[in-house]
């Protein structure tokens, strides 16, 4: 849902009414007890979640807050749905070598758990024998906990390392919450738990493997009580996170409005040269353009890939034919979006968006010169991720032209998420205008790619509005 046709609220208090009341709908039409999502109560009040989410940082209200006065659903109550616990947690700890990683199964004696658990005791493997957790010898913690060690135990040191501070770690903080009541009392001896636990084979300090281990298993217990994470923060976190063994992220556009630096010129050090100057922020995607392609080929996104790891990078190769072709192509390169003409066929266009759709790309559609830009839309199977409505480089006359197709886009697909990006001539007074008409990605090119301040030009753009003006990095806050 865009959201466009729903009335804002004009003050705190009737957007705090709005979303209770919502929030009420939601738990209703579940017939249970149970909290309300920030993405079923969007659906409620008929916005996309994303227009939700800038509603509440621009009113200044906490979600959770509301969510605190819903009726919720406990972990006890899972028994009586299922008529069997089986929760899952998971949590890293820790740096360097010592670094801990526990992946946890909780759940009933009489279940899935308790039946994994009894295999684990008596099928052992060599290099991962199971063996049970105890604060010392003849002391195990309640529920009893089963540890498997990840990676494979070679010798008597990787041993002691296992059998000694990451078995005592996690033995304590099974027992330490049984006694803060993490752990119902109830189900001390109806629950069993299995613990696979990391440990580095060039850990060597005893007190941070105990450390981290303890601090890890702890975390995932929580966490699995708590049925953690929410698909709230799935969603939310999903587009924004860095693997740290990775080591970059890949972007989606989760959250408009967006930059696009279109790097036209065809010149690989010229488009480096403009990376290499960008700012940085959360709010600008990379466009290698056509004469960019046209002179290298796609191998181009892989090279300037070296420069902008953690950039959303489009291939505008503007397809009109073998559109499946195309989009392979420039997936075997790493972009992240392709774009094809709007002027293809109908044909073209179905089988572009198949196919990005199937490689986890985004499929984009340029109407440059297509004059019934609803009727091409409409004719199509499936719509793209982004439409772009532009205007040619030799069309141009200083100002943007067409952005009340913004808005006639938006009232003929008002329940499908359509990002609309505007392109020709853009420069910071018409990109107002073009976001005050809803428009979620402004296109750039020589504004910002033949500025002598490239830096200085992009914010130009940046600071149109406060959410494009903030850098998401700087406000993102590790609260898990």
């Amino acid at each position: 849902m865009s959201g466009a046709d729903v009335k804002k609220p004009e003050t705190k208090e009737e957007f705090v009414k709005t979303l209770i009341e919502a929030a009420k709908k939601e738990i209703a039409s579940k017939g249970k007890p149970t909290k309300p999502t920030i993405i079923g109560t969007a659906k409620e009040m008929e916005i996309h979640r994303d227009t939700l989410y800038s509603w509440l940082k621009e009113f200044n209200v906490d979600f959770k807050e509301i969510v605190d006065f819903m009726p919720t659903m406990t972990a006890d109550d899972t028994d009586e749905d299922s008529g069997s616990t089986y929760l899952i947690g998971e949590s890293l700890v820790g740096e360097g070598t010592e670094v801990a990683h526990i992946d946890l199964l909780i759940g009933d004696k009489n279940g899935p758990v308790g039946q994994a658990f009894a295999n684990g005791m008596t099928s052992l493997s060599a290099g991962h024998t199971p063996l049970l957790a105890v604060i010392r010898p003849n002391l195990p913690p309640k529920p009893h906990t089963l540890i498997v060690p990840k990676v494979t135990v070679k010798n008597m040191e990787d041993t002691g390392k296992i059998f000694g501070p990451a078995q005592a770690a996690v033995a304590k903080a099974i027992a330490d919450s049984a006694e803060e009541g993490i752990i119902p009392a109830s189900k001390l001896d109806d629950w069993v738990i299995i613990a696979s636990v990391f440990i580095h084979p060039q850990a060597s300090d005893y007190r941070k493997i105990y450390q981290y281990n303890y601090g890890a298993t702890k975390m995932a217990l929580q966490r699995a009580l708590k049925k953690y994470p929410s698909l709230d923060k799935i969603i939310y976190d999903k587009d924004r996170a860095k693997h740290p063994i990775m080591g970059f992220k890949v972007p989606r556009l989760w959250r408009p409005p967006y930059l696009q630096i279109a790097l036209d010129a065809p010149s690989l050090e010229g488009a480096k040269k403009v990376l290499e100057e960008l700012p940085g922020s959360d709010r600008i995607i990379i466009e290698v353009g056509t004469p960019l392609i046209k002179r290298y080929g796609t191998r181009v996104i892989s090279e300037l890939r070296q420069s902008a790891k953690d950039k959303f990078i489009i291939a505008d190769l503007k397809t009109l034919d073998v559109g499946k072709v195309e989009v392979d192509i420039a997936y075997e390169d790493t972009a992240d979006a392709v774009v094809a003409a709007g002027l293809a066929p109908p044909e073209t266009l179905d089988a572009t968006v198949h196919e990005a759709r199937r490689m986890g790309v985004y499929a984009i559609i340029d109407m440059l010169n297509v004059e019934d830009v609803l009727g091409k839309l409409k004719s199509l199977k499936n719509l793209p991720d982004i439409v772009i409505l532009h205007r040619g480089i030799d069309q141009e006359s200083g100002r943007t032209c067409g952005l009340e197709r913004i808005q006639m886009i938006r009232k003929a697909f008002p329940n499908k998420k359509l990002l609309i990006a505007v392109a020709g001539g853009i420069v910071p007074e018409t990109a107002k205008e073009a976001l005050e008409q809803g428009a979620d990605i402004l296109i750039v090119g020589r504004y910002v790619t033949q500025s002598k301040d490239i830096e200085r030009a992009v914010r130009d753009f940046l600071e149109l509005t406060p959410s494009m003006r903030e850098d998401i990095d700087l406000y993102r806050v590790h609260t898990e």
